[in-house]
């Protein structure tokens, strides 16, 4: 009997709450729409401030490169897993090669390929680096006006990098790798690879997405046929070698019959030294045809071992533009505008209540 006052009473507790929140909400309401010249005037202004931010802001450039790796080593489940791919069924044979799953991606972020890249020329004609034209296009030597950073020089040899070359490199390259460059794989279960460059600057985000690939692309190949060139050059210098003893054993055989034209045939002893120059001519002979034959396999087997890089898509001039529309920077600047003065309205007027109790 008692519980049951207890809940009868808290009812028109909560009733009477309940209004109080209904009415206080009426009366918020109502004290906006009584400033609504003034939340209107204020969000005009920031979609004011919006448009003249979309026309005044440079837009940013965007280069993409796609590529498709071949690699002949793959073979074998590497056909069934292209079949499976259009299936869209991933076998995961991808293996742990340099070029395999999230390995390249992270090869073009890495520090050497980036530093690399930003060293290079941006044309073939001119003087000018990448890492210059990066240091331009974000105006950093104006920030660094009054400071040792003004008069740093690239154009030098990588040997003669100072600690504040190598520091302030280290720095451009991370801002490079957050913000400006994506490498990512639109589709899992296909071997296609996007580079992707944002920048102010269109040259350089053209210039530096073409000479990224390609340095990355050098450095993946030297490396992937390595084992093949260093063979190859061995059995190609001692072919060379043994060439050149024939040909030195052909003609010690030519000079032994010339010093006995008309050699007496009861004497021998006149045809030793012929005899072991025609030996030394077979025997060079029998080598040479062996290192010939291993030679030519081993071209093969580099021809082999060499990845096919096929770009699909390069960037062309002129570039993808992004940049803030017009329409929506101004919905945007009035929004938040509106947003702005209406929290200030409510916050002075609680200010107000609270003061005034």
């Amino acid at each position: 009997m008692a519980d049951k006052e207890v809940i009868q009473s808290s009812i028109p507790e909560e009733e009477i709450s309940l209004k109080e929140l209904i009415l206080n909400l009426q009366a918020w309401v109502k004290y906006l729409c009584g400033k609504w010249l003034i939340i209107l005037l204020v969000g005009l202004f920031g979609g004011a401030i919006g448009l003249f931010m979309s026309i005044n802001s440079k837009p940013t450039y965007i280069a993409k490169l796609n590529f498709v790796l071949e690699d002949a080593k793959s073979g074998g489940l590497g056909n069934l897993g292209g079949l499976a791919a259009m299936a869209g069924v991933n076998l995961g044979t991808s293996g742990g090669g340099l070029f395999q799953g999230d390995n390249i991606l992270e090869l073009y972020k890495s520090r050497h390929m980036l530093t690399e890249t930003l060293l290079s020329l941006v044309d073939e004609q001119g003087k000018e680096l990448l890492v210059d034209r990066y240091i331009a296009m974000n105006e950093l030597r104006e920030a660094w006006s009054g400071s040792d950073l003004a008069d740093v020089n690239f154009d030098l040899p990588r040997a003669k990098f100072t600690l504040q070359h190598d520091s302030l490199m280290g720095l451009l390259v991370k801002n490079i790798r957050e913000n400006i460059l994506n490498v990512r794989k639109p589709h899992k279960t296909l071997s296609l690879i996007e580079v992707e460059v944002k920048a102010p600057d269109e040259v350089f985000a053209k210039v530096f997405t073409e000479t990224l690939v390609s340095k990355v692309s050098a450095f993946y190949v030297d490396g992937r046929t390595q084992k093949s060139q260093e063979n190859l050059n061995i059995l190609q210098h001692q072919a060379d070698s043994v060439r050149r003893e024939l040909n030195r054993a052909i003609g010690g055989v030519a000079a032994s019959a010339d010093a006995n034209p008309n050699a007496n045939p009861a004497r021998q002893v006149l045809r030793v030294g012929s005899a072991q120059r025609q030996v030394d001519v077979q025997a060079n002979q029998a080598i040479l045809t062996e290192l010939v034959k291993n030679l030519e396999l081993a071209k093969v087997t580099l021809r082999k071992d060499a990845p096919l890089i096929q770009v699909v898509d390069s960037p062309i001039l002129p570039l993808e533009q992004e940049r803030l529309g017009k329409a929506k920077a101004v919905v945007l600047g009035g929004l938040i505008a509106g947003f702005l003065i209406v929290a200030f309205l409510v916050g002075r007027k609680y200010y107000q209540d609270i003061m005034s109790s």
